[in-house]
């Protein structure tokens, strides 16, 4: 059994080996295990209750989140109210970092905890690297596979309880997930109460200059879809305004292959 288990000593969580690998245990918001049974040949179909995660968690467990997962593939989309379509790159969180996420690694240091870090491509490329590292999300699909791999994650919001809170050097908020919680201003001060006094927060930005907040669902494109949950999509502008009014200031800016980064420090 593999166990992500608070380590007091350190900032962070580490997978812990036991007899056997073939299933996982995760802790949920209140510190308890959640052993979730693991089929080497795929993620279980019978599916242990749902943690008590934080609030607006309970979208991410909608069906074609999961069943996307399951399959590391599309088509998936957040779809807001008027039937606009954002497409999520599900075959990129499963896969290996690529040429932009390596961009953000080597820009990591010390402990860095990954908020919304899906199935843990970037917790598991950190670790490789040496860094202690943990990774967060609200979706038990996505934390059930990540720690499957062997990677560090829990199954918590990032405004729950964390460990090394006010100790991570590093903070990641890549992939869109500065949108978490449809609230940037609130999300940016949580990242400053989780960051070190001298720690970084890096930052994916969307394309295009926007300050948006919107209701959207998950969608599978066939007619599949969950609840309704806020997110916010934000422009390099909109960010630095942001963290400016949340005690961060502006280290960088870059683009590689279409997508866009910030690296924020406290100020």
């Amino acid at each position: 059994m593999e166990q992500c288990a608070v380590d007091a000593s350190g900032p962070f969580s580490t997978p812990r080996q036991t007899a056997d690998p073939g299933r996982a245990a995760l802790l949920d918001a209140s510190g308890g295990v959640l052993r979730a049974p693991v089929d080497r040949r795929g993620p279980a179909r019978t599916e242990p209750a749902a943690p008590a995660v934080g609030a607006g968690a309970r979208e991410w467990h909608a069906d074609p989140y999961a069943a996307a997962l399951r399959t590391g593939r599309g088509p998936l989309f957040l779809r807001r109210g008027d039937g606009w379509l954002l497409p999520l790159e599900v075959e990129r969180w499963c896969a290996p970092p690529d040429e932009a996420d390596a961009t953000v690694l080597a820009r990591c240091r010390g402990g860095v905890l990954d908020v919304g870090c899906g199935p843990g491509r970037l917790v598991a490329a950190l670790a490789a690297r040496g860094h202690p590292v943990l990774g967060i999300d609200v979706s038990r699909h996505a934390v059930e596979r990540a720690v499957r791999e062997g990677r560090a994650a829990l199954c918590r919001s990032v405004f729950d309880p964390l460990p090394g809170t006010g100790r991570w050097a590093t903070l990641l908020l890549i992939d869109g997930n500065i949108g978490i919680g449809g609230d940037p201003a609130a999300l940016l001060a949580r990242a400053r109460e989780l960051a070190a006094p001298d720690g970084t927060v890096l930052v994916e930005t969307a394309g295009t200059e926007l300050d948006e907040r919107v209701v959207v669902r998950v969608d599978d494109g066939r007619g599949g879809h969950g609840t309704p949950f806020p997110w916010a999509r934000l422009g390099t502008r909109a960010l630095l305004a942001h963290g400016g009014r949340a005690g961060w200031r502006a280290v960088e800016q870059w683009r590689v292959g279409g997508r866009r980064f910030v690296q924020l420090r406290r100020g």
